[in-house]
């Protein structure tokens, strides 16, 4: 690839600790945007947008909390190398940047410090929690990934509860309610058992923040294009899951139908929405990346099928969640659902591309 940055260095997509130096950036983006008389994204004849999910250090490095390797081990640092040189190949065609951050504190429903078990003890990750049903007393359980009993009547933290201003009970009650509505078929999201994951992209740590690769590669592509890159924030609620950009898990209360617990991110959708054409990568293929593309589909179907054409999803540049068990295998291996979910969106009209093609030989993109 010919340099558009004499910066970049496809090494440090695997450098964890890479700050880039912003000021040799926007000195060197400034100079390209002139020399190639470039002009502002806000006036492209066609829209594009390039929305990247959750290109964070904690999921994409080896030492991130929740790498996110695919079956190869390299998957999410692989991608943001790609990533960051499919922006530089691209700085006068993308229109705008747009890049999700999930967000996290220390106590929310899908940490396993946020239950305890009869003991007092916290939970494990890569563990789940489920309610089960014995003589008509319905209860939670902690089980292991093969759906095996490893604590019966487990609860949510007390400690939680106060911090919340809540009542114990009503914390339960809740979580029970949250644990039933991520299978309940009529809420239209997929179904499953929650998971409780290690801690990750806690707001203020290094993990949170974008890889310094794709960082670097985002902001030459602002200052050569005089165009915000957007950020949108996800994830910081306690009671639910917030996988997608879009909308949580599960927004409703049990005893409070119609109280939400959050709300769906209606303006970012409008403005994603408004482009001539969405490009898609990020992390995880298997989770963030699938639900939030789930929710993107669900808002065109409601609309006018027809528009999942203007989606684009660079396969190249996700990977599924596969956490290995150090013997050759994996504790958990969630490719099968993300091939499912890419066949899903190709069916209904979205593109799979690759981010080494160019643009122009995208369908419907001929005219770039």
């Amino acid at each position: 690839m010919k340099k558009v940055f004499t910066g970049y260095d496809p090494k440090n997509a695997a450098n964890f600790l890479y700050n880039p130096d912003m000021g040799k950036v926007q000195e060197e983006a400034l100079a390209y945007a002139k020399a190639n008389k470039l002009t502002p994204g806000g006036a492209d004849r066609k829209k594009i947008a390039l929305l990247l999910i959750d290109v964070q250090r904690d999921f994409c490095h080896l030492e991130g909390t929740l790498y996110v390797g695919g079956r190869s081990g390299q998957g999410s640092i692989d991608d943001s190398r790609r990533i960051a040189e499919f922006i530089y190949k691209n700085v006068g065609v993308i229109s705008q940047t747009i890049s999700t951050l999930d967000t996290h504190f220390p106590w929310q429903i899908f940490f396993s410090s946020f239950f305890v078990n009869q003991k007092g003890e916290e939970l494990k990750p890569h563990t789940l929690v489920d309610v089960m049903n014995e003589n008509g007393r319905e209860f939670l359980a902690n089980l292991d990934l093969g759906g095996n009993v490893i604590a019966k009547d487990i609860a949510p933290n007390p400690k939680i509860a106060k911090d919340l201003k809540v009542n114990p009970a009503w914390l339960q009650n809740q979580c029970i309610h949250y644990c039933k509505e991520l299978k309940n078929p009529a809420s239209g999201r997929n179904k499953y058992t929650l998971y409780l994951w290690p801690l990750h992209c806690l707001i203020g740590s290094i993990g949170h923040t974008i890889v310094g690769v794709v960082d670097e590669a985002r902001q030459f592509h602002a200052f050569a294009r005089s165009a915000q890159p957007l950020v949108e924030i996800k994830g910081g609620n306690p009671l639910t899951e917030n996988y997608s950009i879009v909308q949580p898990e599960v927004l409703s209360r049990f005893d409070s139908p119609s109280i939400n617990l959050a709300e769906r991110n209606v303006k970012f959708l409008q403005h994603l929405l408004d482009h001539d054409a969405v490009i898609i990568a990020g992390q995880a293929s298997s989770h963030c990346v699938a639900s939030s593309i789930d929710d993107i589909l669900s808002e065109i179907n409601a609309k006018d099928p027809s528009l999942a054409k203007k989606v684009y999803i660079l396969s190249d540049c996700t990977s599924a969640v596969a956490v290995p068990d150090g013997k050759g295998n994996f504790v958990a291996d969630f490719t099968p659902q993300a091939e499912a979910a890419f066949k899903r969106f190709s069916d209904a009209g979205m593109n799979l591309v690759k981010s080494t093609d160019p643009i122009s030989s995208w369908p419907g993109l001929a005219s770039l």
